[in-house]
């Protein structure tokens, strides 16, 4: 039976392993099933842990820094109230008040005689954070079991990252630590920070981090925060360009007084957010008139470039052109001389005229291309090859010609061919003693 669920789990966390990675745009997909295996295949904590990432905040799965949290503690100017616990009020009540104080100084010595002796045997395990998101959704987890859903909205996050999202949007952060074994501490979730009024106050307001102190993450920020009782808020905005501490609340408040308290804290220290803004906002303003500057300067260069190419690209085919032309005029030469010194090697090798009386001569007159006329004898036992020989070695022939008779009009065969290797002679060729040929030039074609 645990084949079928091995099955199933392993199909969905496929599924959901496709779906972060569609969601992310990680090509890895080992990366993709580690990212999501180190928030319990939670797809929706792993892709803002990666948004997150993304937007420059460190993962909530890197090692801690082992540095103090980099919030300003040390400002004179920050506003602390303290709400001290009723007095014991009659007879009755100072009796009880006198009764229980010796066994409640008993008690809270040896707890912190027992919690500083422990120490030495066993560090505190609250020393090291392993996973800070774990922390923080944990106490999110057992508050809403223990006093419900209606609260106001916790952020999800380290706290690094809430100061950080509070930097970047510029607005105030409220910090909870939750005191698990005080004894105001369930009043005042319940009757305080579980009202309507400090609900709709914060969340319109705020952004609000709380953690218990007995996990490692909350443990770290009370260290840094250095709080002296519970319940304990802390104000946090960014001031003089760091984050700061601008107002402390201890004690058990109630919600009027609360609001009235974070109210005034606001208020005082509005400027530093709105002095901020405009900062900001003419950081923003440089930035983007130089940005423009550069495009422009961007566009103007690449511009030069583009005609600086163009002018290459120009001046490059004109050499080439120049080079071809130069290269053309160099062919026509060699190929002029070449067929100069055919010519000529041509001339040589031609057989020797026959005398006008030999009765084995035939006369024939040659009408070139150019109206002229050349009248030489040759032999009836003689090829017509020899008859191309002589006319392709005269200066006014074309290069390319062909031989024509008149009547009837035939072209002579004067040239080897695959079907007759060997010319005819004249006679073969039914020439008589005296004939009249034409030149046709086939250099065109």
């Amino acid at each position: 039976m645990a084949a079928p669920e091995e099955q199933e789990l392993s199909q969905t966390q496929t599924e959901k392993l496709l779906q972060f990675q569609d969601l992310t745009g990680l090509e890895s997909m080992d990366q993709c099933r580690r990212t999501l295996e180190q928030h319990n295949w939670n797809i929706e904590a792993a892709v803002q842990d990666r948004l997150n990432e993304q937007e420059g905040v460190p993962s909530v799965f890197n090692p801690p820094s082992s540095r103090p949290l980099q919030v300003n503690t040390t400002d004179h100017r920050v506003y602390s109230y303290i709400v001290s616990r009723p007095q014991p009020r009659g007879l009755l009540g100072w009796s009880y008040y006198l009764i229980m104080l010796p066994f409640r100084i008993t008690y809270y010595t040896l707890l912190d005689i027992f919690r500083f002796a422990l120490r030495f045997i066993r560090p505190d395990p609250r020393g090291r954070v392993t996973d800070p998101v774990g922390d923080v959704m944990s106490f999110i987890h057992n508050f809403e079991e223990r006093y419900g859903r209606s609260h106001p909205v916790f952020y999800q996050g380290t706290y690094s990252q809430a100061l950080n999202d509070a930097k970047r949007e510029l607005r105030f952060l409220l910090v909870y630590l939750h005191g698990e074994d005080h004894q105001d501490t369930d009043e005042f979730c319940r009757n305080t920070l579980c009202s309507a009024e400090v609900q709709n106050f914060v969340n319109a307001r705020m952004l609000l981090w709380a953690c218990s102190t007995n996990r490692p993450e909350g443990y770290r920020v009370s260290q840094a925060l250095r709080e002296n009782t519970y319940p304990f808020l802390a104000m946090i905005m960014l001031k003089d360009r760091k984050m700061t501490v601008v107002g402390r609340l201890e004690g058990l408040i109630q919600p009027e007084d609360l609001i009235a308290q974070l109210t005034f804290i606001m208020d005082a220290n509005q400027t530093y957010l709105m002095s901020e803004r405009l900062e900001r906002e003419e950081r923003n303003q440089t930035q983007v008139l130089r940005q423009q500057q550069d495009e422009a300067y961007m566009a103007s260069l690449r511009a030069d470039q583009e005609k600086d190419r163009k002018k290459r690209e120009e001046q490059e085919q004109r050499r080439h052109e120049e080079e071809m032309a130069r290269q053309s005029v160099l062919a026509e030469e060699r190929r002029r001389r070449t067929l100069q010194e055919e010519k000529e090697r041509k001339s040589e090798c031609l057989p020797q005229e026959p005398a006008p009386d030999d009765p084995d001569s035939v006369k024939i007159v040659f009408k070139l291309p150019n109206d002229s006329r050349v009248e030489r004898r040759f032999l009836f036992t003689q090829s017509l090859a020899v008859i191309h020989d002589f006319l392709f070695s005269l200066k006014e022939t074309p290069e390319k010609f062909q031989i024509v008779t008149n009547f009837p009009r035939r072209v002579l065969p004067c040239l080897p061919t695959e079907e007759q290797p060997d010319p005819p002679t004249l006679r073969e060729a039914g020439l008589s003693r005296s004939e009249v040929l034409f030149v046709q030039d086939l250099t065109d074609d």
